[in-house]
């Protein structure tokens, strides 16, 4: 007999082959549930892995199902969370795989879901297809989905349940005999806790910057070297700069202040408290400046917030508010001073044009009686504008000539401004095209800026003094206007101040010689005419007054 035969014949006798191939199998075995358990260890792994704080429930779904098909044959997972005693589904996948919609609350009669929350374990339908665990919602979803096999997973937080996730398979399922699910479930509750937490914080970031931009006054956050960190869309459009002209560049080169004042976020850091100031800054705007610090955990100031509120526009209303009360105090007051004044002038008026019947034009004495009517006359019409401007009443215009109402004005006062030295030069246009206008209106406005020229020389230490008076024609954007210039060089304007003189009630004058109307009646009088005023002044050496009134239009 061969000697393999032989060999062949001894293992059969002895049973030694028996034994190989029986321990060849169960090693075989062994290592079959190894890789079973180290690929559950890496579907966990790779499912926490995957987890990243910005991915959504949806896609860590997804996520699952995917690595659950190298295991199982689930085709369907849900998301359930446990608010307020009730169970809202919140996500499913597939996504069109739903009976009740995203959103609604499961129904608790009878419900494998509820039932898997209050004992707190993994809970699975009967394997017979008798449903007999679940709700009618659960068995017309399962039977509307082909889905034969229902697992219900709670999610715990904090020992406490946080909701229930859903496996389903179309195919019968024995009930899983290792703790793998369990553990899945586990991870899953955190990972969903850290998203929900991260989503929270998010949100609660991006409404905080939505607000932020919102906000229509001007926030910015500087550190302790004044550089810029943040600043909303105001700060933006306030000062005409784009995002690469604001970050990281000084506060005091973006917040320019015109008065000489202390900086509040200076304020701020010597004094750790919040600074407030009122001040105009070099875009003519006023604002409103709140300056607020800022402190860690350690009490340690880091930073200031800088809120500024342009006020500018209130302002103008509150003054506009003044003027009108301080307007209808001057109406009643005028009233009076009217009704007082009207009868010695209709005296002085009615007895000068007595005595000029007895006085030829050649005599001296009819010049002195003419001026002592006109000056009457006079009196009369600024009590009338008085009360006009007080009411805002329209203005009578006729067709006049500009340089008549200078002509008339010097011969009333003329006198008076050359006995205190000021030298009048008058260059008159003689071509001068007419105007439609109010001739004692417009002889308001030559009287206040020769006065207003005449209290500036009176202060000026110039040796000589000169008003110098022009008329004539100017265009402007194809429109033709009649001009009138008078220049002094006097102390002039401070660049301040030029702002503000047409203000009413601002004066620079003492009590007892300006009331602060002239000029701000004479911007007035020069807008119903439908022009305005120019000024041109630099201080110590002199201002130049224009007023514009546009050439009578042709018939």
């Amino acid at each position: 007999m061969p000697i393999n035969q032989k060999q062949i014949m001894i293992e059969r006798l002895t049973g030694v082959k028996s034994s190989k191939k029986n321990y060849y199998t169960e090693l075989k075995k062994m290592v079959e549930q190894l890789e079973q358990k180290n690929m559950k260890l890496e579907i966990i792994n790779d499912v926490t892995k995957s987890f990243t704080i910005d991915m959504t429930i949806d896609e860590m779904l997804k996520n699952i199902m995917e690595k659950l098909e190298k295991l199982y044959t689930f085709d369907r997972i849900s998301l359930t969370i446990y608010e307020n005693k009730q169970l809202i589904l919140t996500n499913v996948y597939p996504q069109d795989s739903f009976f009740l919609k995203v959103g609604e609350i499961l129904p608790n009669k009878n419900s494998l879901y509820y039932q898997a929350v209050q004992e707190k374990k993994i809970l699975m339908n009967d394997v017979d297809g008798t449903f007999g665990q679940l709700s009618d919602v659960e068995k017309n979803t399962m039977k509307l989905l082909g889905i034969d096999t229902v697992l219900c997973l709670p999610l715990y937080r904090k020992k406490q349940v946080m909701g229930v996730l859903s496996l389903g398979s179309k195919t019968k399922m024995e009930y899983p005999n290792d703790d793998f699910l369990e553990q899945l479930a586990d991870q899953m509750a955190v990972c969903i806790e850290n998203s929900s937490l991260y989503n929270a914080v998010l949100n609660g970031k991006k409404e905080w910057e939505e607000t932020f931009r919102a906000v229509q006054d001007l926030i910015l956050f500087v550190d302790l070297e004044k550089n810029i960190i943040r600043f909303n869309d105001a700060v933006k459009t306030f000062f005409q700069l784009n995002d690469e002209e604001l970050y990281g560049r000084k506060a005091d080169e973006v917040i320019q202040y015109q008065d000489p004042i202390e900086c509040p976020v200076t304020e701020s850091y010597r004094t750790k408290k919040t600074a407030f100031r009122q001040s105009r800054l070099d875009n003519k705007r006023i604002c409103d400046i709140y300056t607020y610090p800022v402190f860690n955990e350690t009490k340690d100031m880091y930073g200031v917030i800088i809120y500024l509120k342009d006020v500018t526009k209130k302002l103008y209303t509150e003054a506009q508010l003044m003027h009108s009360g301080k307007l209808a105090a001057i109406g009643e007051m005028a009233a009076g001073v009217a009704h007082e004044l009207n009868s010695p002038l209709t005296a002085i008026i009615g007895n000068s044009q007595l005595l000029l019947r007895d006085f030829n034009e050649q005599d001296p004495a009819h010049r002195l009686l003419n001026d002592i009517h006109n000056c009457g006359l006079r009196s009369k019409n600024i009590i009338r504008n008085l009360l006009t401007f007080s009411r805002q009443d329209e203005y009578e215009f006729h067709q006049c000539e500009l340089n008549k109402a200078v002509e008339k004005v010097l011969s009333l006062i003329r006198y008076q401004i050359e006995r205190q030295c000021i030298s009048l030069r008058v260059d008159l246009d003689p071509t001068l095209p007419l105007i439609d206008g109010n001739l004692q209106q417009l002889e308001q406005i030559v009287i206040n800026f020769l006065l207003n020229a005449r209290d500036a020389l009176e202060e000026s230490d110039q040796l000589e003094k000169e008003i110098l008076i022009q008329t004539g024609v100017k265009q402007i954007k194809n429109e033709t206007f009649v001009y009138l210039s008078i220049k002094d060089n006097g102390v002039g304007i401070s660049e301040q101040k030029i702002t503000e003189i047409f203000r009413p009630f601002y004066t620079t004058k003492d009590a007892m010689n300006g009331t602060g109307l002239g000029l701000s009646v004479s911007l007035g009088i020069a807008k119903e005419h439908g022009g305005g005023i120019e000024v041109t002044s630099e201080e110590g050496k002199g201002s130049t007054f224009i007023l514009l009134v546009p050439k009578k239009k042709s018939e």
